[in-house]
């Protein structure tokens, strides 16, 4: 008996060591960009690939929803729509054999274009077109708020997004991260042109930006292209510094929401949590889905863990969607007291094991040595993250020491708890 756990311990270590060297060696196997930085400061990487069917150019502004400022959430949110607000102009990339993505979270806005390779400089065309286009008037400001207040109407009644501002919230109160990336139809009323006009004087300039071309190019001619079409997109006259209040510790109490027609209860609680740039970083991702595990392992499959790292320290969340209490309908006072007692205590007790270290650990180093290269770079800009070869280092040298210590932060931590339910008037 003992030589079998013993051969499985072994079999278990040398997976390990694999999966490590694996990653590591994805790394090394993925080429440097070419890198390049305009005299406007903006900053361009480029990575010839001979074998891509396909180019790939990303722009990344460093200044995401975290700078809206308070009670007018969701102007970072309108000038990300602001770049390609037609349907016309977002499916002109399909016509070109590729696609347009844009996402704005509180860290960024980044526009993927995709395209055939012999449409490359199309591509940046257009995009340069759209970043050096027309002031933002009083119209267009109408038709962006439109475009905006389409999404937040898909998302507002949904329990799992309302249970998920609440706890943001209720942990972080008026800082960023406590505040709707979307905003809410009084904030979104309460912009104006004026609003978009200093966000993009201040935040969409060059030397805030950074650039990546990825497919079969010419290094060469990629650079001039750059150049040519962004060569004359401003710099910052200055740099403002952004300083944010930091957050008073969350209620202990559960908050509750009553939600008209929401048909399930959605549970959450959280604490605070460590920044992408923080050298515990990748533990952080390890004990998140140890986590996941524990809590799913006491309230099912429909249980999760979140370790949401931002520029500056973000959160944990634990949730469990369509959740019901043994023996009752959900709307008893005491249930969700009883869950926010018991669940964080299962859930965050104790210390980390080796065998949940190890699968979460292979787990990290999976998921890295599949994940984007060029958004690697870019996040090191972004987040200032030191050398971007240097990620999957850092992941595989985290060690069951590393997780342990952001445990015990977590476990030290005030936490934040919230409960969505159906109105008592549904009943």
């Amino acid at each position: 008996m003992l030589l079998i756990k013993k051969s499985f311990l072994h079999l278990v270590v040398l997976s390990a060591m694999l999966m490590t060297a694996a990653a590591v060696n994805a790394q090394k196997t993925s080429p440097a960009p070419r890198q390049e930085k305009l005299l406007n400061g903006l900053k361009v990487l480029i990575w010839n690939l001979p074998s891509s069917e396909t180019v790939t150019v990303k722009l990344r502004i460093h200044g995401g929803s975290a700078f809206d400022p308070q009670g007018k959430e969701g102007v970072m949110k309108m000038l990300s729509e602001g770049f390609f607000p037609t349907k016309e102009s977002r499916e002109f990339f399909e016509e070109l054999g590729g696609g347009l993505e844009i996402d704005c979270n509180y860290d960024y806005i980044q526009v993927t274009a995709r395209a055939r390779n012999d449409e490359f400089l199309t591509v940046l065309e257009t995009l340069s077109q759209s970043i050096l286009g027309p002031e933002i008037g009083k119209d267009a400001t109408s038709g962006l708020r439109a475009a905006v207040l389409e999404q937040l109407k898909e998302v507002e009644g949904d329990p799992g997004y309302i249970a998920d501002r609440a706890i943001a919230r209720r942990l972080f109160g008026t800082f960023p991260y406590g505040r709707p990336i979307l905003g809410t139809r009084e904030t979104l009323e309460a912009i104006d042109f004026a609003d978009l006009r200093f966000a993009k004087d201040r935040l969409l300039t060059a030397d805030n930006a950074t650039l990546s071309i990825e497919g079969k190019v010419d290094p060469a001619l990629a650079f001039r292209a750059s150049r040519r079409y962004l060569g004359s997109w401003l710099k910052a006259d200055k740099k403002i510094p952004s300083t944010f209040r930091q957050p008073d510790p969350p209620a202990r109490a559960v908050e509750v929401v009553e939600v008209p027609g929401a048909g399930a209860n959605e549970l959450r609680f959280a604490g605070r949590g460590v920044s992408r740039s923080d050298s515990d970083y990748y533990a952080a991702l390890a004990l998140e889905k140890i986590l996941a595990k524990r809590i799913q392992g006491s309230d099912g499959r429909t249980a999760f863990v979140r370790s949401e790292a931002h520029v500056l320290p973000g959160s944990f969340v634990f949730g469990v969607s369509g959740w019901q209490p043994s023996g009752g309908n959900g709307n008893g006072p005491s249930a969700a007291d009883r869950w926010a007692e018991s669940i964080p205590a299962n859930v965050l007790s104790g210390t980390v094991s080796a065998s949940e270290f190890d699968a979460a650990h292979r787990e990290v180093l999976s998921e890295l040595s599949r994940f984007d290269t060029a958004e690697l770079w870019l996040d090191a800009d972004t987040y200032k993250t030191g050398p971007a070869g240097k990620e999957y280092e850092k992941a595989a040298g985290v060690k069951p020491a590393d997780v342990q210590r952001v445990l015990a932060r977590l476990q030290k931590e005030p936490l934040a708890f919230v409960r969505v339910r159906p109105s008592a008037n549904d009943n």
